[in-house]
C-alpha cells in the first residue's frame, strides 16, 4: 500500500520526485499524461473510485471514492471533481474499495447501487444511487466463520451482473487461503426493500506474496480479473455455474512494484483494454481485453502509459460519452495526496490506443 513521504519545498523546487513503495526515488516524467481535473481532497486517505453513469443524463454522472480511515467515508464528486456534500457519507469504518451495479430489484423497482467494503466491521455497506441512502440494514457481514488473522478484513470488491440480471458482489480481503481467497455473494431484496447477500462460491488462487485487493468484472464477456499483488493478474469466469478454473495469469514481470488498480475500457465488438495501475511507477499497463486471435485467454501487454497520479491504488474507467469534457470516456485514478485524478480517455489513449465511440 502507499507510503507517505514528506519532501521539503526546496527539494521540490530543484527536482520533482515521486517515491515508490520500496522507498526508491524516481523522477516525475514531464511527458506524462495530465488530468483534466484533480478532485477536491478528502479528509484522510483516498483509495478507490467508481464511476456511476446517470442513465437519464450522462452529464450528471457521479464519481464515488473511498476515504480509507477508521472514521472514513464515501465521497461523491461531480465530473469536475467537486465534492457533493449532500451525498457524501461519513463515519464509515475504513472503507476500502467501492463498485457500482445497475438495476438491483428492490421494493419492486430497479435501483442502482454503490457497494463498499468496510474493513473494520467486516461488512458490505450498500447505498442507493444517486441519493446515497443506506439500503443494507446497517451492513451485511461477509467472510463469516473465518478465523485467520486479517481473513475478514475487507478490501477489494467488484460487481457482476449476469445475462439474466442477477447481481453479485465479488469480495476480497487483506489476506486469505491459497485457494478460495475471493467469496461471491448474490444480492437480492430481503423482502423489506433492503439488500441481503447469499454466499454462492469461494474461488481464486492466491500466491501468498502480498494481498489481493483490486478486482474488475467484464459483464459482457463474463470474466473476473484480479490483481495478485507482486505476482500477476488472474482471470476466471464470473458466473459461478461455469466453474472455478483459472483461465489466465498474465502481467508477470511487467510492474515496478505492485500491480494494483484494475479496470476495463470497452470498445465496439467486445474489444478494448484491461488497465492495471503500476503503483510504484506512475503508469498504467494496458492489456488486450479480447486476447489474441483464437486465444481469448492470452492477454499481451499493448502499451505503458505514464500519468501524473502517484501511488495509485484504485482506478475506474468508462467508455461512454459523459459531457463536453469527457466525450470518449473518463478514467479516474487515486493519487496519494488525498485526491482523485480525472483523465480524458483520448489523453490516455494518445496514438497508441483506440477511442470509443
Amino acid at each position: 500500500m502507499k507510503n507517505r513521504i514528506i519532501i521539503p519545498f526546496a527539494a521540490i523546487a530543484i527536482l520533482t520526485l515521486c517515491f515508490s513503495c520500496n522507498g526508491t526515488a524516481q523522477k516525475a516524467d514531464s511527458t506524462a499524461v495530465k488530468p483534466l481535473y484533480v478532485s477536491e481532497p478528502v479528509d484522510f486517505d483516498t483509495d478507490d473510485p467508481a464511476i456511476w453513469v446517470n442513465p437519464a443524463d450522462a452529464s450528471q454522472s457521479l464519481v464515488i471514492g473511498t476515504d480509507k480511515d477508521a472514521n472514513g467515508g464515501l465521497y461523491v464528486f461531480d465530473l469536475k471533481g467537486k465534492i457533493i456534500k449532500s451525498k457524501t457519507v461519513k463515519g464509515l469504518q475504513r472503507p476500502d474499495n467501492v463498485d457500482i451495479a445497475y438495476g438491483l430489484n428492490l421494493g419492486g423497482k430497479k435501483t442502482d447501487v454503490a457497494v463498499t467494503t468496510e474493513r473494520l466491521s467486516h461488512k458490505l455497506r450498500i447505498y442507493s444511487l444517486p441519493d446515497m441512502k443506506p439500503i443494507d440494514n446497517g451492513g451485511i457481514p461477509v467472510f463469516v466463520g473465518e478465523t485467520g488473522t486479517e481473513y475478514r478484513d475487507l478490501m477489494g470488491i467488484s460487481m457482476y451482473t449476469d445475462p439474466s440480471g442477477k447481481i453479485y458482489a465479488i469480495v476480497g480481503r487483506k489476506t486469505g487461503p491459497k485457494e478460495g481467497y475471493l467469496w461471491q455473494y448474490l444480492l437480492t431484496d430481503d423482502g423489506t426493500g433492503h439488500v441481503k447477500a447469499e454466499l454462492v462460491r469461494k474461488f481464486g488462487t492466491y500466491s501468498g506474496k502480498k494481498e489481493i485487493e483490486a478486482i474488475a468484472v467484464d459483464n459482457e464477456l463474463g470474466y473476473v480479473y484480479y490483481c495478485d499483488e507482486q505476482f500477476g493478474v488472474r482471470k476466471y469466469y464470473a458466473d459461478p455455474a461455469k466453474g472455478d478454473k483459472e483461465l489466465a495469469l498474465f502481467g508477470q514481470g511487467d510492474f515496478a512494484v505492485d500491480n494494483e488498480g484494475i479496470a476495463i475500457y470497452k470498445t465496439a465488438g467486445n474489444k478494448g483494454y484491461v488497465l492495471v495501475s503500476d503503483q510504484g511507477a506512475r503508469q498504467l499497463k494496458v492489456y488486450s481485453r479480447e486476447g489474441k486471435a483464437g486465444a481469448p485467454n492470452q492477454h499481451p501487454l499493448i502499451a505503458t502509459i505514464k500519468y501524473n497520479a502517484n501511488q495509485t491504488d484504485g482506478i475506474d474507467v468508462v467508455s461512454v460519452p459523459l459531457n463536453a469534457d469527457f466525450k470518449h470516456g473518463l478514467l479516474v485514478a487515486m493519487s496519494d495526496d488525498k485526491t482523485f485524478h480525472f483523465y480524458r480517455w483520448e489523453d490516455i489513449a494518445g496514438k497508441k490506443l483506440s477511442i470509443n465511440p
